[in-house]
């Protein structure tokens, strides 16, 4: 700083008071000292760019990793974000919660260290979503609460996203498909994808006559593998799988084959919510609903920064009240196939 101050000469503390604004400075004597800042290449450190702001251009995504983990897919929605806040001139730091979340959430608010917050992993009745309602520091959610009239957020739509996934399978010729979803633990906590997966799942295989099972287990390879060995043990007639539980996909997958089954020759599994990332990892390669992680997070951290900044181009488009519901998209990989005929 004393260097710019010399170049530009001023004192030490005009610099000071054009880097933070604290004080009015003639538009002469700020053009002299951004120019020495320039020729010196001197970068303004972000706490300086804050206090002239009043801004700390920090935000930060709520994701209860503690509880839940980051899996790959999730992973895809986070980078996202990250990338549109940094685009933004905005840093994005993810900030891990326990399984409520509250008091993670009470502590955020209460330190005044960012200008606005995103939720991942909603649940109808997120505490989380109930704090940040009680304070004034602007938020957005990746995902729904029961009644999100209101709330700025961007979902996933599980209802078109279930629908198409057993278009795809019932288009094959099934009509003997098993879910497995997350844990009961997770629907119990009413976890937003898992209470409206099941819900469309089941609404959907009754109005389509199907026969169905429906299995829940911990996002483990071995928690997929027990569940279904259980599952086909007591529903041999099942000839397609829809999972809801990256984790848990690959130990299922292992457990039909070491169980001498072909997939998709006698049982075809469908991941949703999932990604081709995801998919490729497995062998074969898994047929996936892929989520929309890259719109999902872009849209979150806009609708923030439209509330932060107070834009009203950005208010009148609806970007600070956003509403947005996206279907998963089909990709197709080596785990789908024809329903086995019998004879």
């Amino acid at each position: 700083m004393q260097d710019v101050a010399r170049l530009a000469g001023v004192s030490v503390s005009t610099v000071s008071y054009v880097l933070t604004g604290v004080r009015p400075v003639s538009e002469a004597t700020r053009r002299r000292v951004q120019t020495a800042m320039e020729t010196l290449g001197y970068q303004r450190n972000a706490l300086a760019r804050g206090l002239a702001s009043r801004r700390s251009h920090m935000l930060a995504l709520l994701f209860p990793a503690i509880e839940r983990g980051l899996s790959g897919t999730a992973l895809e929605f986070v980078t996202s974000a990250a990338e549109t806040a940094r685009r933004h001139g905005n840093h994005l730091v993810l900030w891990p919660t326990a399984a409520d979340g509250e008091a993670e959430t009470r502590d955020l608010l209460r330190q005044g260290l960012v200008d606005g917050v995103v939720v991942m992993e909603v649940k109808l009745h997120d505490v989380r979503v109930a704090e940040l309602q009680r304070g004034d520091t602007p938020f957005t959610l990746i995902g729904r609460t029961a009644d999100p009239d209101g709330l700025p957020y961007a979902d996933i739509d599980f209802d078109a996203t279930v629908r198409a996934a057993l278009d795809h399978l019932t288009g094959l010729g099934h009509r003997h498909i098993g879910l497995l979803s997350h844990s009961r633990a997770s629907l119990r906590a009413g976890y937003g994808p898992t209470v409206r997966v099941l819900a469309a799942f089941e609404r959907e295989a009754r109005e389509r006559g199907l026969l169905t099972a429906v299995r829940h287990c911990d996002e483990t390879a071995d928690a997929g593998r027990a569940a279904v060995a259980d599952l086909l043990g007591e529903r041999p007639d099942l000839t397609a799988l829809v999972t809801l539980n990256d984790n848990a996909t690959f130990g299922a997958v292992a457990q039909i084959v070491d169980g001498g089954r072909r997939i998709p020759g006698d049982v075809s599994v469908l991941s949703i919510v999932s990604s081709p990332q995801v998919g490729a990892l497995s062998h074969p390669r898994l047929t996936t609903m892929a989520a929309p992680g890259d719109r999902l997070g872009r849209l979150g951290v806009e609708s923030l920064l439209a509330q932060i900044e107070g834009s009203a181009a950005a208010v009148a488009a609806g970007a600070s009240t956003l509403h947005e519901l996206i279907p998963c998209r089909l990709d197709v990989g080596a785990t789908t196939g024809p329903a086995p005929t019998t004879s």
